[in-house]
């Protein structure tokens, strides 16, 4: 197998010092575990989840807990599937808000590659929000990073299966009725916006507060922190004009009509 490293930043700029990059050997699988290295715990990562998804080093928490949940290592994941992970995680922070395994897997269901150990997230039928990063994802097997911690911060490493796993977690999509109410209204809010997210120009805008807020068309200041469901009023841009009743010559209807402090056009 051959050892990368990506062109591409891949740690957050406050924990760069705390993991580090280890070369595999040429004969190195990645399902390896703890039990056959010297460097202590260690994880793999596909270097195309780098490249092309921009996931960056340490994970947090949200990321943890959904490969924890799944109960799959990080490179057991298929990159279409950290793709999902990267959109929901962008669009769910512009809201203001921490990312949510509940909610994930109410709009997401995981299912095993065939009789591979790979697993992949497919959009749950009528959930659908987020767009398929690419069609044929192929060519990214045998490139791959080994990442440990150094002795700066060994916990950065913690809280998450670190080594390929035989028995994965698939236990279906959730169902708003299970879900705590917080959860609920969130997956309520996000099921409003009747779009389909292009994943590509999410993970492209990330940075760019400017440009998330002209695709998104949302307002910035429509914070999902109180999950308050009368600021589901968004900006009349092509993306949303469906759900808030924009025509092209009538402009807004009585049940979308625009809020000056809420629409990107006015505010923020």
């Amino acid at each position: 197998m051959k050892s990368e490293r990506p062109k591409k930043c891949i740690f957050s700029g406050k924990n760069d010092r705390g993991l580090k990059l280890v070369p595999c050997r040429e004969d190195e699988p990645i399902c390896c575990d703890e039990s056959s290295d010297q460097d202590g715990p260690f994880c793999y990562f596909y270097t195309t989840v780098f490249k092309k998804v921009l996931l960056r080093l340490p994970l947090y928490n949200f990321k943890k807990e959904l490969l924890t949940e799944i109960n799959i290592a990080s490179s057991q994941l298929h990159p279409n599937s950290w793709a999902f992970v990267q959109g929901f995680s962008i669009l769910y922070t512009y809201f203001d808000h921490l990312p949510s395994v509940e909610v994930f897997l109410y709009f997401f269901e995981a299912k095993r590659l065939g009789h591979q150990l790979w697993v992949s997230f497919n959009g749950v039928v009528g959930r659908v929000f987020l767009s398929l990063f690419q069609q044929s994802y192929k060519g990214f097997k045998g490139k791959f990073l080994k990442t440990c911690c150094n002795k700066k911060d060994p916990t950065l490493l913690h809280g998450f299966p670190l080594y390929w796993t035989e028995k994965s977690r698939f236990q279906g999509a959730r169902c708003l009725d299970e879900m705590p109410q917080r959860e609920r209204e969130v997956c309520l809010f996000l099921s409003s916006l009747k779009v389909v997210f292009d994943i590509a120009t999410l993970i492209d805008q990330e940075f760019s507060q400017v440009g998330l807020k002209a695709y998104i068309g949302i307002s910035h200041s429509c914070t999902l922190a109180g999950v308050d469901l009368h600021v589901y009023l968004p900006n009349p841009c092509f993306l949303c004009r469906q759900h808030a009743g924009y025509t092209e010559q009538e402009g807004p209807s009585s049940q979308g009509q625009k809020d000056e402090s809420c629409c990107p056009s006015f505010s923020c």
